[in-house]
């Protein structure tokens, strides 16, 4: 897909949503990245994988992603002699200590989500690698006491050694005669040593090492001579725990580094199920649903709205705004028609559709769910392209007929059996006339290309190639004659009107002028406008039989689902009990338990499988319960 197909659709506001539900900067940096994919195998994939996280996140919820950060950086700076800082290694130890987590959601959600447990299959269990580190550093990047001997023997010392400094302090700070010639009575640090603030008048008359002076010249901070050796100590000291913490940090970073391949290729798994819960909460929040592909090139949407719509009115709706809603449209292309063309005044709604049509063929191409009805059906197209006014907006634009008709013959030029064609406002821009010529010419060669093609034109001329075209339909955005305003409903299979005259009596224009100008109307107008009318209930008649085949199909395949649901479902639990069946047979004395009827753990005492019982002691009491109470450790809450 070309960069102006996405910026026209304004499909980066749809990554930014996508990103939003992400829980953290591995899931939001793969979101922002998302581009649509024209491999249908591919495609199938993601929206798989969505589709079984939606049919487990009620009984599972969604993948633990608490305490995961993208590490990837540090990871990669593990290969250079520079060791890794704490706080770097801190947050690697917290992010690999959560795979532990993840690794067991995914075996709880694994049976009735097939693809998501293969994917599974890619983030290890690194809890050795964070126990390692959490062993030497704290949570907060500090490099603990006991971290080695060494260095718990060194910071001994050094503490030891600065309470000797504090008593030689603390013995002079008690004598009169020292404390009348301080600033202040009490100690200060200069570069780590223990000084006292001598004024300056009285120089030379404490013994010591004069460290330097205040700004003003009035203090000066000297070192006593009985703690000078002792801060050299320390000064050792700190030399030698900065090179054993360099050693340690050294350690845990080759550590790192030696796992690194399988560290990033997990971060890069657990940024796809990030990915994928972020698609199934945005799912959850618009109502979306994952579209079966279609292979033979047909696109069927019931019910579909503009997600960006929805994002505005709801934002409107939290502001104080009256609330709206965005009225659902069905479309169809690809199976008894190639080319839809929408006619009928410029309101606006018709350019809602082609961009509605295109976003959600985007979406789909990204595996994200898109905001339409249970059964909708979209292709993976090759390519997809557009042209349609500048502004960002979903009003057309004005733009010169030059540039309109340019972009369009290059879109000619590159479109083929595989692509979508979307055209907002065919032939406008020049004389009505020669505008519907060059419009008839466009639809002939994109039928001749075998493109799939959405375009909309307020030039009543081209409702007729519907009619003497094979593959091309008309439909129109129901127009309210009372209120002057489109209603948005789609019609497929009914054409547009122009409705000016309808709306030049509504705003008072005398019946005499009204006739007058109808009379005007060139013959061929009246001609296919009475044509149309002829037409159009054995048309509204085919399009309601097609909509109650279309929900006795959708019907049977909800039924369908549920069996399956069922099925997976029954499967999950004979799996779960084989588990732990396998697992009870194994218990032995000490081994931990939990107990789901006093949500609490426990350790096995003694089990007693020919009574289904076991012994268990818990806190200071020894129960016996049911072995159907007992339960794995890792189902603990």
């Amino acid at each position: 897909m070309n960069d102006l197909t996405l910026r026209k659709l304004e499909f980066e506001a749809v990554r930014e949503s996508i990103a939003g539900c992400c829980s953290g900067a591995l899931g939001k940096g793969l979101a922002r990245s998302l581009k649509p994919s024209p491999d249908p195998k591919l495609v199938r994939l993601w929206l798989t994988q969505v589709s079984e996280l939606l049919a487990v996140v009620d009984e599972h919820k969604l993948p633990p992603m608490g305490g995961i950060h993208d590490v990837r950086d540090q990871v990669r700076a593990s290969e250079f002699p520079t060791p890794l800082e704490p706080e770097a290694l801190a947050q690697i130890a917290e992010t690999l200590a959560a795979t532990g987590v993840l690794s067991a959601w995914l075996t709880r959600a694994g049976p009735a989500a097939p693809s998501l447990a293969r994917l599974g299959e890619r983030i290890a269990d690194l809890s050795p690698v964070a126990a390692a580190i959490g062993e030497a550093i704290d949570p907060r990047g500090e490099v603990r006491d006991y971290a080695s001997e060494k260095l718990a023997r060194v910071r001994k010392t050094i503490e030891g050694t600065r309470s000797q400094i504090k008593r030689v302090m603390d013995q002079m700070l008690r004598q009169a005669s020292v404390t009348k010639m301080l600033q202040y009575s009490g100690v200060t640090f200069h570069s780590d040593r223990m000084v006292l603030p001598l004024k300056a008048e009285y120089r030379g008359r404490i013994d010591g090492i004069i460290h330097r002076s205040s700004d003003s010249g009035a203090t000066l901070f000297v070192e006593p001579s009985g703690s000078v050796e002792l801060n050299n100590t320390i000064v050792r000291l700190r030399d030698e725990e900065s090179k054993e913490i360099t050693r340690i940090l050294r350690a845990l970073t080759q550590r790192v580094f030696a796992n690194a391949e399988t560290i990033l290729g997990t971060l890069d798994a657990i940024a796809i199920l990030d990915l994928i819960a972020a698609k199934c909460k945005y799912a959850k929040k618009r109502a979306c649903v994952c579209p079966m592909i279609d292979d033979d090139g047909v696109l069927d949407l019931h019910e579909a709205r503009h997600p960006l719509l929805l994002e505005f009115f709801e934002k409107e709706a939290g502001e104080g705004e009256a609330p709206r809603e965005v009225v659902p449209i069905d479309v169809r292309l690809g199976d008894d028609f190639d080319v839809l063309v929408i006619t009928g005044p410029n309101t606006g709604g018709k350019t809602v559709v082609i961009k509605t049509v295109g976003l959600l063929a985007l979406m789909t191409q990204c595996g994200i769910p898109i905001p339409a009805g249970p059964g909708s059906r979209m292709p993976v197209y090759k390519r997809i392209f557009i042209d349609i006014g500048d502004e960002q907006s979903l009003q057309q634009s004005l733009s010169t007929f030059s540039s309109h008709l340019s972009n369009q013959l290059s879109i000619l030029e590159r479109c083929g059996a595989t692509s979508l064609v979307l055209i907002d406002e065919l032939g406008a821009g020049t004389d009505p006339d020669e505008g519907a010529a060059i419009g008839r010419s466009i639809l002939a060669e994109l039928l001749g290309r075998k493109a799939r093609a959405v375009v909309t034109t307020h030039l009543s001329a081209l409702k007729a190639v519907a009619y003497t075209t094979a593959r091309v339909d008309n439909a129109s955005v129901e127009f309210d004659p009372q209120s002057l305003r489109p209603t948005y409903q789609l019609r497929i299979g009914e054409p547009g009107n122009s409705n000016a005259l309808i709306i030049a009596k509504r705003l008072g224009m005398p019946q005499r002028l009204v006739q007058q100008a109808h009379d005007y109307l060139a013959d061929t107008g009246r001609a296919l406008d009475r044509a149309i009318a002829g037409t159009q209930q054995s048309r509204r008649d085919a399009e309601q039989a097609r909509k109650a085949a279309r929900e006795s199909a959708l019907q049977a395949e909800r039924e369908k689902a549920q069996y399956e649901k069922d099925r997976l479902a029954l499967a999950a639990q004979q799996q779960a009990f084989e588990r732990w069946t396998k697992w009870v047979n194994q218990l032995k004395p000490g081994d931990e338990v939990f107990l789901r009827s006093l949500h609490r753990p426990a350790k096995v005492v003694r089990m007693q499988l020919h009574k289904q019982t076991a012994l268990v002691t818990s806190g200071a009491m020894d129960i016996e319960v049911a072995l159907r109470d007992v339960a794995m450790p890792a189902e603990a809450p």
